[in-house]
């Protein structure tokens, strides 16, 4: 499990990733970069990192599902993913 403050800075920084993003959509299209630049760093959505919902595990993420691998699998197994089968043959 990653930890509350890692988890706590990520959501921090999705808030104000979706406060600015009109405000870095217009900028970027009438060029204006020097004001670009007079926004906060975590106003960028390069800064995000894709986290898994149950545990903030940043690494094994399966962008389909939103969680990491291991998740997935623990939940495969248990048969609480819809549609997810174990694969036999």
């Amino acid at each position: 499990m990653a930890k509350e403050s890692m988890k706590a800075r990520q959501r921090k920084r999705e808030k104000m990733v979706a406060k600015y993003a009109e405000k870095r959509a217009r900028l970027l299209a009438e060029g204006k970069y020097e004001e670009l630049q007079k926004l906060p760093r975590n106003a960028s959505p390069v800064r995000l990192r894709n986290r898994c919902k149950l545990t903030g595990r940043p690494r094994g993420y399966m962008r389909t599902f939103g969680i990491s691998r291991n998740q997935f699998r623990a939940l495969a197994n248990e048969g609480k993913i819809p549609g997810v089968t174990k694969a036999s043959w």
